[in-house]
């Protein structure tokens, strides 16, 4: 079963036993995914969905951190609840080790020696890392790992 239809199948099961807070955020939900398919005019697959999800959670820990820095706890609970909601949907995120021995098979896999070479590790991390681990923090482990790749100049040759 796709996501999105798991998503229309809750939004279903939702409805029928009342529950305005998890309805109504399974409904921003796939008015998210509806608003992508017809922008682009595509059907979105699962990479896809997950990755507006997992861009929907991002926006609601912002504004978690802004409410709070406000004051504005009972705004800041409604995004918690929504973050629980969509989180359920996501994949298992994976632990910072798993993370690290990612970025460092695909920087030896893309064969880059520098950091002119982040968007062809980032390209081969992405589609593995889509909805399971913070992008910001992994963009910082492939530049750390590509720095510590030109640390130790190659020898060289001739002369």
């Amino acid at each position: 079963m796709s996501l999105k239809q798991r998503l229309t199948d809750d939004m279903k099961t939702a409805m029928k036993a009342r529950e305005a807070e998890r309805l109504g955020t399974i409904r921003l939900m796939l008015a998210a995914i509806k608003q992508k398919e017809v922008d682009e005019r595509i059907e979105l697959d699962d990479a896809a969905v997950l990755a507006i999800l997992d861009k929907m959670v991002k926006q609601r820990r912002d504004s978690i951190s802004q409410f709070e820095a406000a004051g504005r706890h009972e705004l800041a609970a409604v995004e918690h609840a929504e973050v629980a909601v969509i989180q359920a949907y996501l994949p298992q995120a994976l632990e910072p080790a798993e993370v690290q021995a990612l970025v460092e098979q695909a920087v030896s896999a893309s064969g880059a020696t520098g950091a002119q070479d982040m968007a062809k590790v980032m390209a081969l991390l992405k589609p593995q890392l889509a909805g399971r681990a913070d992008m910001g923090k992994v963009s910082g482990l492939v530049r750390t790992a590509l720095a510590s790749t030109t640390a130790a100049p190659a020898p060289r040759h001739g002369a």
